[in-house]
């Protein structure tokens, strides 16, 4: 089966170059020895085409292909469900009358879940369409899915204390999709994305990055609830932590919640990345080895010539 060979990310062309002079046996030479037998194969397929040259992949290129396709899907499946829970939510907010609809919008738990709509449907765009993702893709994916990922936590926290604070909690099936289902189904989306590794690593710029949103989303909030006297989490109400100190303490454990999930994300991928092309590149060589053993036994039967009768 035939598939196209289609050009590396920047990251990923310079990590598979230093894998297939680094890594496995023979270091350099093994390396040497690869080119050359790529340019034998290449010349090979141009001469048995008549001058046409047609690249065979492995088979793994199709099977890359195939999840990568799988994964969009995902994506896309997500990124629904994400969509139905947020207007099954507005709606039931709406059902409290005293609830400003406003106010809805301020939860950082809906404001993330619309800007992992946005990201996710890019990404099933891309992972349809194209063989890898754009390289800031992967950096704005993790972002997301941590931002997910800590709206669970936090309202796994605010259930837990809400029998000791002033706090009425209720959680009706788009919160269970919002705040567990999707956090779930986005790091499984994630994993398998970097399990497959044919994207660029996530840079490690994006641990500073994750926070970029949450401090502007705090600053406004606490700027906002000052003004109007009602704050979408308990923990950010002075009143009712003991005071700024306590709304220090709450900020400060969940900016280490978002910085410390970004870390293990990052380092994963990045090691994931790196397999992924070290098994490209061996792939590729082996791919290269069978070649040049089929030219040598196809010139071994010409020298020879046909068997007497």
């Amino acid at each position: 089966m035939s598939a196209r060979v289609l050009g590396s990310a920047p990251g990923a062309a310079s990590a598979e170059a230093r894998a297939a002079t680094d890594d496995g046996p023979g270091g350099e030479a093994s390396g040497a020895a690869g080119a050359a037998g790529t340019s034998g194969a290449t010349a090979a397929a141009r001469a048995g085409s008549g001058g046409r040259v047609v690249v065979r992949g492995p088979s793994a290129l199709v099977l890359t292909s195939r999840a990568r396709r799988g994964l969009g899907v995902f994506r896309l499946a997500i990124a629904l469900i994400e969509i139905v829970a947020l207007i099954a939510n507005y709606q039931y907010v709406l059902e409290f009358p005293l609830f400003a609809s406003v106010n809805f919008f301020s939860y950082f738990t809906v404001q993330s879940a619309m800007l992992a709509v946005v990201v996710l449907l890019i990404g099933a765009g891309y992972a349809l369409t194209q063989h890898r993702d754009p390289p800031m893709l992967a950096a704005f994916r993790t972002i997301v899915t941590v931002y997910l990922l800590v709206s669970g936590i936090v309202f796994g926290i605010i259930a837990l204390q809400a029998s000791t604070r002033d706090y009425r909690l209720e959680v009706p099936w788009s919160d269970t999709l919002l705040h567990f289902v999707v956090p779930v189904l986005a790091l499984i989306a994630w994993t398998l994305d970097a399990v497959i590794a044919v994207n660029p690593p996530v840079p490690w710029a994006t641990i500073g990055l994750v926070l970029v949103f949450p401090s502007g989303w705090l600053v406004y909030t606490l700027i906002r609830g000052a003004d109007i006297g009602w704050y979408p989490y308990f923990f950010l109400d002075a009143s009712q932590v003991g005071g700024y100190v306590g709304v220090a303490v709450y900020c400060v454990v969940v900016l280490l919640i978002f910085l410390g999930l970004t870390s293990v994300l990052v380092g994963v991928h990045r090691r994931l990345a790196l397999r992924g092309v070290r098994r490209r590149v061996w792939a590729r060589r082996r791919a290269a080895i069978a070649g040049g053993d089929s030219r040598r036994s196809a010139a071994t039967d010409v020298v020879r010539g046909p068997t007497p009768e």
